[in-house]
């Protein structure tokens, strides 16, 4: 298909970036993955589809685990390291590259789709859920992890939005948990599970460098940080921490079944 602009701006800057998302990066972490596949039935060997795997460690997460994983990105240079990544651990995976709104795989194809700290990157992410949707099996699941905003928050959602679109000027739009709730439910999935966390970011300057921001762009979200509304600096609990800017993603998990 041919992409959108939102599309290729994605494909474009973790094509680049592709480097910094593999060992040592934050998400290489997956507590947060195994927390909600504790609240998951899957088969002994489920198929599972990690959409916008970046450095795959949630799809490898569950191919350790003895399930079958399809790792996808737009991205052709993050799918090359996370199979290579995978390899080094003697985990197998297939790899296949597309964007998030249009999947190519029949109906009914996976009991599992994954997707974590990607979807604020999509397009149209009704697009991507309703894909989601439709190449679940019955009974399958989909899970979700992303930054977000709690429901109601329109001022420090706005904050967020210029911040992250300065940061990284391929971020599209984080979504309320409200919103999914709506958009997995007019797919035809039912939700479990949609619940916020606080998670402590990295400091400022590591997110200027995992995604190359410009000097000027840079100076820019400082600004905002300095005049932040005090709507955004309760809710991200924006703060300095030896000399450091910090704050705490709401991080969204949600959980539906097909």
């Amino acid at each position: 298909m041919e992409l959108d602009a939102v599309q290729r701006a994605a494909q474009e800057q973790f094509a680049r970036q592709s480097g910094r998302y593999g060992k040592g990066h934050i998400l290489e972490n997956v507590a947060d993955v195994a927390d909600a596949l504790s609240q998951i039935s899957l088969p002994a060997i489920a198929d599972v589809l990690d959409v916008a795997t970046g450095g795959g460690h949630t799809g490898l997460h569950l191919a350790s685990l003895g399930h079958r994983v399809t790792l996808a990105d737009i991205a052709a240079p993050m799918l090359e390291k996370a199979a290579a990544l995978g390899a080094s651990r003697g985990l197998t995976v297939r790899t296949r590259q597309h964007p998030a709104e249009e999947f190519p795989y029949g109906d009914a194809s996976f009991d599992l789709v994954t997707c974590r700290v990607a979807p604020h990157h999509f397009s149209s992410p009704e697009s991507f859920v309703r894909e989601t949707a439709r190449v679940l099996r019955p009974g399958g699941h989909f899970l979700l992890i992303d930054g977000s905003v709690e429901d109601g928050q329109p001022e420090a959602e706005e904050w967020l939005h210029q911040v992250e679109k300065l940061r990284d000027p391929s971020h599209h739009r984080f979504v309320t948990p409200g919103t999914w709730t709506k958009f997995c439910e007019a797919a035809g999935l039912k939700v479990k599970r949609a619940t916020l966390a606080p998670m402590k970011q990295p400091d400022l300057n590591w997110y200027f460098d995992c995604a190359a921001t410009s000097p000027e762009n840079r100076r820019l979200v400082l600004d905002l940080v300095a005049h932040a509304p005090e709507s955004a600096r309760h809710l991200f609990r924006l703060a300095e921490e030896d000399g450091k800017i910090i704050w705490w993603w709401q991080r969204l998990t949600l959980i539906a079944a097909r």
